[in-house]
């Protein structure tokens, strides 16, 4: 059986209320043997470590989700700062980002969240999973004074262009996470994805959202995660085992902290 590791799962939210459980066992049958659940604000911490702490192979992240930042976001950002201090352990900063797709009102204050919260990952050693829809030129912005910084981590979800992957990958300690998007024949990204090298990509399902086909409009959960893993195998033309094993690889360079907790 193969190995894989889901990087951005969100199985800890009300979507899975009624089948959480069968959804990790079902993962976990698919070879889906770490999952990476990133924090999405204030008000999602508590189900987040209640189902992490339950379970051996599932990692929290805290942060700040751009989309949450909104005219109380210094509170906001205060109460996830104060879990980041608490005595749980946290495996990497994130969801955190920038998201101006519905609505710019925020743009500013997400820039300095976004800012913020990279000062955190730096300062305690841990990798940034940054969400970014309709907002590279404004991403790039903030990160850039971070460049030399050895800031490590994956801009998940990605979706972009060839150009977009060039400049996110001059970030050298960063990856790019591939979900379902990568299996839609609405999407080119599987053309983007190509001239990737896969030593940069990880997998992830960004569930409850993105499920791959075959079954795009469900729910989705971290037992898909093989369909995307199988498109990656026809994209480079490598055996469904090598992909797994190297995008697992990469998986664990990132979250280092987790690498030798089996």
């Amino acid at each position: 059986m193969i190995t894989l590791v889901d990087t951005h799962t969100h199985l800890y939210c009300e979507e899975f209320d009624e089948d959480r459980e069968l959804a990790y066992i079902r993962a976990r049958e698919a070879g889906v043997m770490r999952l990476f659940m990133p924090n999405i604000d204030d008000t999602t911490v508590e189900a987040l470590l209640t189902f992490c702490d339950a379970h051996d192979c599932c990692y929290p992240l805290i942060g700040l989700h751009p989309t949450s930042v909104d005219e109380n976001w210094r509170e906001r950002l205060r109460k996830v700062k104060s879990s980041l201090y608490s005595p749980a352990k946290y495996y990497g900063i994130g969801e955190v980002g920038l998201d101006l797709y519905w609505d710019q009102t925020f743009k500013k204050e997400q820039m300095l969240a976004l800012d913020e919260q990279v000062q955190w990952a730096l300062e305690h050693g841990l990798p940034l999973i940054v969400h970014c829809r309709n907002a590279y030129a404004e991403l790039l912005d903030v990160l850039e004074p971070y460049r030399q910084s050895g800031l490590t981590g994956i801009f998940h979800c990605f979706s972009g262009t060839v150009e977009e992957a060039g400049h996110l990958l001059e970030y050298a300690g960063f990856m790019l996470g591939i979900n379902g998007v990568v299996t839609f024949k609405s999407s080119k990204l599987s053309q983007v994805v190509e001239k990737i090298p896969l030593e940069r990509i990880v997998l992830e399902t960004d569930s409850p959202y993105l499920a791959p086909v075959p079954y795009r409009g469900r729910r989705n959960e971290s037992a898909y995660l093989v369909e995307v893993a199988k498109k990656l195998s026809e994209i480079y033309g490598l055996p469904l085992a090598q992909i797994a094993r190297e995008t697992t690889a990469n998986a664990l360079k990132v979250f280092k902290k987790a690498e030798m907790s089996f």
